[in-house]
């Protein structure tokens, strides 16, 4: 394995154990494992076609197809059209070229080279091949994708966009019940469009666990397939107008206290919040239920049918969770009693005809979480953004979800995925979340990733993906192994990649890959091939000789920010409030490296304030006041993001914290419980902070750099 870009490292053999038992082998039995080895090297000649074979026309329409000696004279492929109809072909088997052969138990194999019209569309389609007298002997799905993934109009003809990058349960108004909702969004979208911004980004959105709110990672989510309904607005539920008992329930003196001081709180109250909302969505879904509006009704079961197994499941899910939780921290499925490990059997049938009800409500959350993303959506395409919402798509699901526990075939139990030790993690990083198998992925035509994609593409605008490195490769750590011996395990990216650009081009997606920390060249080559934006963050950009990188230089096709979740605040980095942080909470293994950090953020900024006084944004004040350990000014913060702006980069997005001048962070990597993270709110009103004349100035500001064409 290679860890750090200076490190490597031989794997352990017992952590080489770990991953082989990860993918389902024996370990206790040799000739199982030799006989599995020989199974898996021999399944690929035995069959005439693999799973799925995605190809690139305007590149290479030519797929391997594996053939018994001696060989057909000719056999017949046929092409079933997603769209319908047809193509079929007849080809001569001795005139094909040959890719290699191979002899297993006394049979000869041959792998040709087949090779297909270019002119098929883009698309899932089934291929057949047959003999001359029409029996099939090999049939896969044939995914045939475009050059590459959208890309708008605006952003292919040059313009430079510019929105906001916005945590929404940290969004303050004065009408919330406590934590940002989708109202909320609508609100910001409006507001920002009319300060010549393009595009709003978003933390994940995914499916969380409401009976445990403590756990409220947006990044470790329960499903990444479904949405967290905790971001609803209830009043904006048309079931509210039609409740007198939801609409008296609130109204209640009591109840009104309740929200002032839900919203009141610096942190989200994901309990409270929860508990509140809970209380009149019950309501609501009576109301639907007993004498809701006819077409509304239609409309939900016609979303129930949508979502299929994977939202019974959920759904179900949350039910047990519920149940055997009891109100305290239940550890999720895996400490369930055994004859609910497994969704299909006869227990969870038995339990969820018991709760049907309950199941339903849980679908109908989902129903109105669905409507009020995409009422929000349409508000930023109505107000002429450019791009509109870009959603966040986590690298994978926690462990004791619902995802997890419906397919254990799929997403391993027996690893988990991380980071290998790099000079910021020196032990290297568990993220606790179970891999998708690759193997299992191609045998499924990779229909989950398929799945996923168009679970989070939504109507358009954009997806940002966590950790793009996915795609080709990640660091597995077998369970009860430390994560510095873990290893890369490899995923197809070029069909990974090539369905992506698919799905990106039907949803008129634009894909931003999130490619920091240790990223492979093959991942740089294939973004740039299938024109994925990369993800440059300003603390990260720097010349060889530290300073940092000037507006000219960075890449066009690229989405920059000063931070991100994971990193500390303009304010905060400026201040080292965050490695007093780091320090207090016990991140550093030692003094020195504290010392170290502190040294080299003292450079940084030096650097930085070089930049700027050469690019005349700011004049450094001979007081002192910009020294290293002081609050960051206001006009310096400005410079900074007026710096960025000016960028050669098609996109930017800016953290509202940047422009409050806020500290607290989003998130301190490597702790749970130590920190409050995910609940820090925005310290000022989504109303007040839009509508002032210095927020006004600012967008004024960095609107004009967008549009000033960089000097190089």
């Amino acid at each position: 394995m290679s860890g750090c870009a200076s490190c490597g490292a031989r794997v352990s053999d017992d952590s080489l154990e770990g991953i082989l038992a990860a993918f389902g082998h024996d370990l206790d039995d040799d000739q199982a494992i030799l006989d599995a080895g020989r199974e898996l090297a021999e399944k690929e000649w035995r069959r005439v076609l693999p799973p799925a074979a995605v190809i690139r026309p305007s590149r290479d329409s030519r797929i391997a197809i594996t053939v018994l000696r001696p060989l057909l004279p000719t056999v017949i492929w046929r092409l079933r059209l997603e769209a319908g109809g047809e193509i079929t072909g007849e080809t001569s088997l001795p005139g094909l070229p040959v890719l290699e052969e191979r002899s297993l138990g006394g049979l000869h194999f041959a792998r040709l080279s087949l090779s297909l019209p270019e002119d098929v569309p883009t698309g899932y389609h089934r291929l057949q091949i047959e003999k001359t007298d029409g029996h099939a002997i090999g049939e896969c799905r044939l995914i045939v994708v475009p050059e590459r993934c959208f890309e708008p109009e605006s952003l292919s003809r040059g313009d430079r966009l510019w929105g906001l990058a916005v945590q929404l349960y940290s969004v303050r108004s004065n009408r919330n019940w406590g934590v940002g909702d989708f109202s909320d969004l609508v609100t910001l979208i409006r507001k920002s469009a009319a300060m010549g911004m393009d595009v709003i980004g978003l933390n994940p959105l995914h499916a969380l666990f409401p009976a445990d709110p403590h756990l409220n990672s947006p990044y470790s989510p329960a499903s990444r397939r479904f949405l967290n309904p905790v971001y609803l607005d209830p009043e904006n539920v048309p079931e509210f107008h039609r409740s007198r008992p939801a609409r008296k329930l609130v109204a209640g003196d009591e109840f009104q206290a309740r929200l002032a001081t839900l919203r009141s709180r610096d942190r989200v109250d994901y309990a409270g919040v929860t508990e509140a909302k809970e209380q009149v969505f019950r309501l609501l879904f009576r109301t639907l239920m007993k004498d809701g509006d006819g077409e509304r009704q239609h409309v939900f079961r016609q979303f129930i049918e949508k979502g299929g197994k994977p939202l019974k499941y959920l759904c179900i899910f949350y039910c047990l969770h519920e149940h055997f939780g009891s109100g305290r921290r239940s550890g999720g499925w895996q400490s369930w009693p055994l004859a609910y490990h497994d969704p299909d059997s006869e227990a969870v049938r038995e339990f969820a005809g018991r709760h049907r009800e309950r199941v339903r409500y849980h679908m109908y959350l989902q129903w109105l979480a669905h409507e009020q993303l995409a009422a929000a959506e349409d508000a930023a395409r109505e107000a002429g953004m450019k791009i509109g919402v870009y959603r966040d798509l986590a690298v994978g699901v926690n462990g004791s979800g619902p995802e997890a526990w419906a397919d254990r075939e799929l997403y391993t139990p027996r690893a988990s995925i991380g980071a290998p030790p790099d000079p910021l993690a020196l032990q290297g990083q568990d993220w606790g979340m179970p891999p998708m198998r690759p193997d299992v992925l191609r045998e499924r035509a990779y229909q989950p990733f398929i799945d996923l994609l168009r679970g989070n593409m939504g109507t358009g605008g954009a997806l940002r993906i966590d950790h793009v490195m996915m795609l080709y490769r990640l660091w597995w750590v077998a369970a009860g192994r430390p994560p510095g011996e873990g290893t890369y395990v490899y995923y197809d990216l070029d069909a990974l990649m090539g369905i992506l650009a698919l799905e990106s081009q039907r949803h008129r997606c634009l894909v931003i890959g999130e490619d920091l920390g240790t990223v492979p060249e093959a991942i740089r080559h294939a973004m740039d091939d299938f024109g994925i934006y990369s993800y440059r963050v300003f603390y990260f950009e720097h010349d060889e000789q530290g300073a940092p990188r000037r507006p000219a230089s960075y890449p066009e096709r690229a989405l920059v920010t000063v931070s991100t979740h994971d990193l500390p605040p303009l304010a905060s980095f400026w201040r080292s409030s965050d490695i007093e942080l780091r320090g207090r909470l016990g991140l550093y293994p030692d003094e020195q490296t504290r010392a170290d950090t502190v040294s080299f953020r003292r450079r940084q900024q030096e650097s930085i304030l070089e930049a700027l006084r050469d690019t005349g944004l700011y004049a450094v004040a001979d007081s002192g006041e910009e020294d290293s350990g002081r609050p960051v000014s206001p006009a310096l913060a400005e410079a900074i993001q007026v710096y960025l702006a000016s960028s050669r980069a098609r996109m930017m997005v800016v953290q509202p914290e940047d422009w409050l001048l806020m500290e607290d962070p989003v998130n301190v990597p490597g702790t749970s419980d130590e920190h409050a993270n995910w609940q820090r709110k925005l310290t000022v009103n989504l109303e007040a902070w839009l509508e002032s004349d210095e927020t006004r100035r600012l967008a004024g500001r960095i609107s004009a750099a967008r549009k000033t064409v960089p000097a190089h």
